[in-house]
């Protein structure tokens, strides 16, 4: 009797229907996409490096050399096998030693591979705040003895450290993305929101304005309000103003999205019902119409980060961006417009190269989460 009422309770579980969310069902069609997984942890490593930038840079990202300029990386090595036979294990760079180009008649580094400096993990450091109020002393790599050279990826034209730089720099680039899109999520969830709720006149004045700024071209667009910008303004204030600037430029095409999908939202029943029931037009759009597609939104989002920081890298890459001291990949570009300076120096592309990484994953990224929150999709 009992073995009778298990598989009878057993068989009106599985009968039972399995209820699952609408991020859920999202979340497990989203892990079907591998490649949009890939970039998923490509982008989170990029963000945690932008945390973790004190930490994770080996030397201040505005100490410079004068003796160590553009020179090349010495790369990390971990096994060197000893003279005798043995194998010393342990991290290391190798030295450096100076040349005369004989056709430049300049002096030039090379890695001495005679000459093998020490560097230990968790190294003491001078005192800091760890995104701003973590305070430390240590860094995750430095060498033993301060005075030797330690350029991983190799120093720019004043001798700074450039891993260090590459670092700083992407917490200003990813950091203008985010910030960037939170404001264009703003102004067009609330903008073409209530264009599509309201409709009539105030539809088409909004429709009309985003079909101006659509309209200009975007490079011209961007120099011109960037021109703008106070030369006596702080470094702060430029970061503030520029990602104020690629919000206001960004909000359209979602505001579009958000107005269309608004456009087919306020006939259905539960708007109808909401509204009989003496809701208030900000509390049907906020608590009713946005939360049925949410999912969209993120995704939308998630397309438009790349397109900020490809934004603010042109701009800063042009000069009329961000400027010095504030570090990003677009202010590290700047150093290699110069052919001749890249022919000798060509990993001050480096910053290039992360810029192609981050925005390949974050597109493959929104390409998926856009798969998973598609209602009619597999």
């Amino acid at each position: 009797m009992a073995v009778e009422t298990m598989q009878l309770e057993v068989a009106r579980t599985a009968a039972r229907p399995v209820r699952e969310s609408q991020f859920g069902l999202m979340w497990r069609r989203f892990k079907r996409h591998k490649l949009a997984v890939v970039s998923l942890w490509i982008v989170g490593a990029f963000y945690l490096v932008a945390i973790l930038a004190e930490f994770l840079a080996p030397l201040d990202p505005s100490a410079y050399s004068a003796r160590y300029t553009y020179a090349p990386p010495q790369g990390l090595h971990f096994f060197a096998q000893e003279e005798d036979g043995s194998w010393h294990v342990g991290p290391y760079v190798y030295g450096y030693k100076t040349e005369i180009d004989p056709v430049a008649l300049r002096r030039t580094f090379v890695i001495d591979e005679e000459v093998r400096l020490p560097v230990r993990f968790f190294a003491p450091s001078e005192p800091y705040l760890l995104a701003g109020f973590i305070p430390l002393s240590v860094k995750l790599v430095g060498v033993e003895n301060p005075r030797d050279p330690l350029y991983i990826m190799g120093a720019d034209r004043l001798g700074r450290d450039l891993l260090s730089r590459l670092i700083h720099g992407t917490r200003i680039s990813l950091s203008i993305g985010l910030a960037g899109v939170t404001l264009s999520l703003f102004f067009g969830i609330v903008i073409g929101g209530f264009a599509g709720y309201y409709g009539g006149w105030f539809d088409s004045a909004v429709m009309r304005v985003v079909e101006f700024i659509r309209s200009m071209p975007t490079i011209p667009l961007w120099l011109g309000l960037a021109a703008a910008l106070p030369r006596d303004w702080s470094a702060l204030q430029t970061y503030f103003a520029i990602t104020l600037i690629l919000s206001l430029i960004g909000w359209t095409e979602l505001a579009r999205v958000v107005r269309g999908r608004f456009l087919s939202l306020r006939t259905e029943d539960f708007v109808t019902a909401a509204r009989l029931d003496g809701a208030s037009d900000w509390r049907i759009v906020t608590r009713h119409m946005v939360p049925s597609f949410t999912s969209h939104i993120i995704a939308a989002a998630t397309l438009a980060v790349p397109g900020m920081i490809l934004a603010e890298t042109a701009l800063s890459f042009l000069g009329l961006g961000l400027q010095a001291p504030i570090v990003s990949w677009g202010t590290l570009l700047q150093d290699a417009q110069n052919i001749r300076t890249l022919a000798s120096a060509p990993w001050l592309l480096a910053p290039g190269l992360c810029v192609v990484v981050v925005i390949l994953s974050m597109n493959f990224f929104g390409d998926g989460l856009r798969d998973a929150a598609d209602p009619h999709g597999r």
